[in-house]
């Protein structure tokens, strides 16, 4: 019989107010697997050991994934072939959105075996939920170009096609970035469109507040350097 796929949510950040964002029924998950694959090893086993503190994390094998190389999706095809339930665990949040686990689950697809997700926290869908923008239409469109000018450009593009289909534009930045990100958004985008900032989402500091452009220029804008945060944009 092939092995079962279990994708394993993990908390947005490291703070145990994080912990609550997650349901229970993922420690029986974990204890039905016999095989990890993580995007980081080093925090999965750490986060693990919190959810469940009997957990002896040697007893499992464990693998990472990074980018899931063909030598790591061959050995996850093959120990699921020899009946073995599998974990994929993202760095933060759902495996398979916006993450290299996707390679992993495409292969479990192809091979039909039984892919079954948790629920957990993705920062991308909590931060559309909050914002109050249009969340019958979006679209997650990632990383901006790091080129200033070629960010500008596709800042434009996003709010011109926001506003020919009526969707909300989600996007991320590395946190190093964010302040500069910000600034290229008020600078860049027509009074009206509205901007959300969604930062520390599910930690004790999180904000996550959405207001035009105009009023953004007015009020400012918070700094948001080195922490997580997600982007959205809804042109009017």
């Amino acid at each position: 019989m092939t092995g079962k796929v279990y994708l394993i949510p993990t908390v947005l950040h490291e703070d145990e107010k994080a912990l609550l964002s997650l349901p229970a029924y993922i420690i029986d998950a974990i204890k039905d697997c016999q095989v990890f694959f993580a995007e980081n090893e080093k925090t999965t086993r750490r986060f693990f050991k919190k959810l469940w503190r009997e957990m002896v994390i040697d007893n499992y094998e464990w693998h990472t994934i990074h980018k899931a190389e063909d030598a790591v999706k061959a050995t996850f095809i093959k120990h699921l072939h020899e009946g073995k339930n599998i974990g994929i665990i993202s760095e933060a949040g759902c495996p398979g959105i916006a993450d290299p686990g996707q390679i992993l689950i495409e292969a479990a697809q192809q091979i039909n075996a039984t892919v079954q997700p948790l629920v957990g926290p993705s920062s991308i869908l909590l931060a559309l939920m909050a914002s109050g923008m249009n969340g019958q239409s979006f679209q997650f469109v990632g990383y901006l170009p790091i080129d200033a000018t070629e960010r500008k450009k596709t800042l434009k593009d996003l709010e011109t096609e926001s506003l020919k289909k009526n969707c909300t534009q989600i996007f991320i930045e590395t946190p190093y970035r964010n302040n500069q990100m910000i600034q290229d958004v008020l600078t860049t985008c027509n009074a009206e469109t509205k901007f959300c900032i969604a930062v520390d989402i599910t930690a004790p500091a999180e904000s996550i507040k959405t207001k035009t452009i105009t009023v953004w220029k007015k009020n400012q804008p918070p700094d948001i350097h080195k922490r997580p945060a997600i982007f959205l944009l809804h042109a009017k």
